[in-house]
């Protein structure tokens, strides 16, 4: 068999199923995670998987994998990403696990999948992945057979319903100054199976979509960054009492929000109705967010007492700054949001909209609060599609040989981003799919014009002409 370095990512491991991963893949992956896990000193692992149609096969070769490295298995069953970082923080039947694996393929069409990975409470990301990738093409030589646990002895295997104690730990945590009326939108991610009953459990009024767990994706793509997905959210609100709109991707680490009349709120705006509240009991607390974020966001932390702090985009990357920098917060622009002050510094998009939700139900009118955060003229993410590895070589490009004579400042920190007097552009490669995400802010839409137009015309130097804006 043959192990595809390209399933191999910045933060995780994606492919397509029977063509970059299968059965056998996920086999080694396992074994190699497993003995990772022993030489940090671990013992065991949790296994979880989003609802994804090869989500019971891929983890059941992972499970024998790490099984036959030695390491003992507890398997949670299909639950969003969340609840696998969640569970790292349990006792379950006297014994923490603080290592983890969920296989999930987030937000990529339905042939993909792929695994998330913590090993003794540290997400696994760049050279760590890489050497994840050596360990497996190793064993691979070696043949399957050859996989066996130092010991001679395989780890044990045992299920466990961790759920009713994620959704009791929320529920004991949020305090709603009144009942919401929610419309909630699962995309039939796997979110669907705990999002309802979590906004119930807390007090709320419920009007659902597409909450049967469908690893088809039969009815939008659920991913809540791109607008065209939450345009059934928009509807119900339009045509129901429902005060507020969310929406969550496949594998529930991130959310979506729209307000009564059909404004979506996009994360990095998010993100300053939490600092502000944080920063109330935190004072002085770093604030982390990415790159694609807003240039508002770093006065309004600022403005409320907090330091700012930019970083690459990559929930694993966040994770990994935000326990450097002692974080108390800190989002992205694509919808992870990781709370440190009074959770535990993963992205949960249940979590945080539970939290959106107490802020929110504080007021009569929870649209008009959202709705007044700062914002600006601005696009989503738009993607270039391109070949493989191609939109790492035009970032690099671009990085070197691109002129913006009327930029205040390039900043090469993940991408490009260069900053003007009125605005800003943005152009990095994704480390999940092969495009080149693009986004825009500027003060008004002829500054918004005029910077794209900039980054247009660089990119048309390269050579590329069918440009998404």
């Amino acid at each position: 068999m043959t192990i595809s370095s390209s399933i191999f990512k910045a933060y995780d491991i994606r492919g397509i199923v029977g063509k970059t991963i299968d059965r056998d893949v996920a086999f080694h992956i396992g074994y190699a995670l497993g003995c990772e896990v022993l030489e940090r000193g671990g013992k065991s692992i949790i296994v979880g998987r989003d609802g994804r149609l090869s989500g019971p096969m891929l983890a059941a070769a992972l499970a024998q994998g790490l099984q036959a490295s030695g390491v003992d298995v507890v398997d949670i069953g299909q639950v969003p990403t969340p609840i696998g970082y969640f569970a790292c923080y349990q006792q379950i039947e006297g014994r923490v696990h603080d290592s983890c694996v969920v296989v999930t393929g987030s937000h990529n069409p339905t042939d993909y999948n792929g695994f998330k990975m913590v090993v003794r409470g540290q997400a696994l990301y760049g050279e760590q992945i890489t050497g994840l990738y050596k360990r497996v093409l190793q064993q691979v030589q070696l043949g399957s057979e050859q996989c066996l646990a130092a010991s001679g002895v395989p780890g044990t295997y045992q299920c466990h319903d961790i759920g009713p104690a994620y959704l009791d730990r929320i529920v004991q945590d949020i305090q709603l100054a009144r009942p919401l009326k929610l419309v909630v939108d699962c995309g039939n991610g796997v979110a669907g199976a705990f999002a309802p009953a979590l906004f119930r459990a807390l007090g709320c009024e419920v009007h659902t979509l597409f909450c049967e767990v469908d690893g088809r994706f039969p009815n939008h793509h659920p991913d809540p960054a791109q607008p065209e997905n939450l345009q059934d959210v928009i509807h119900a609100l339009a045509t129901t009492d429902a005060e507020l709109g969310l929406a969550f991707d496949g594998d529930g680490d991130r959310l979506g929000v729209v307000t009564k009349s059909g404004a979506i709120i996009y994360p990095d705006r998010q993100l300053m109705l939490f600092a502000k509240d944080v920063l109330e009991r935190h004072p002085k607390s770093t604030i982390l967010y990415d790159v694609k974020c807003t240039r508002l966001l770093a006065p309004w932390i600022l403005q409320h007492g907090g330091q700012p702090f930019m970083w690459k985009t990559g929930h694993s990357l966040i994770k990994s700054k935000m326990q450097e920098c002692d974080a108390a917060l800190a989002g992205e622009m694509s919808g992870h949001i990781f709370f440190k002050d009074r959770w535990y510094g993963f992205d949960d998009g249940l979590y945080t909209a539970a939290r959106l939700c107490e802020l929110l139900s504080r007021t009569a009118n929870p649209s008009a609060v959202l709705e007044a955060l700062p914002d600006a003229y601005s696009t989503p993410e738009l993607h270039l599609h391109l070949p493989d590895g191609v939109n790492f070589t035009l970032i690099t490009q671009l990085q070197q040989q691109a002129v913006f004579p009327e930029a205040r400042e390039s900043i090469l920190l993940d991408g490009l981003r260069v900053e003007y007097p009125d605005g800003f552009g943005l152009a990095r490669a994704s480390n999940t799919t092969p495009v080149v995400v693009f986004r825009f802010e500027a003060d008004n839409e002829a500054a918004l014009v005029r910077i794209q137009e900039d980054f247009r015309r660089v990119l048309q130097e390269q050579g590329h002409t069918a440009l998404p804006f």
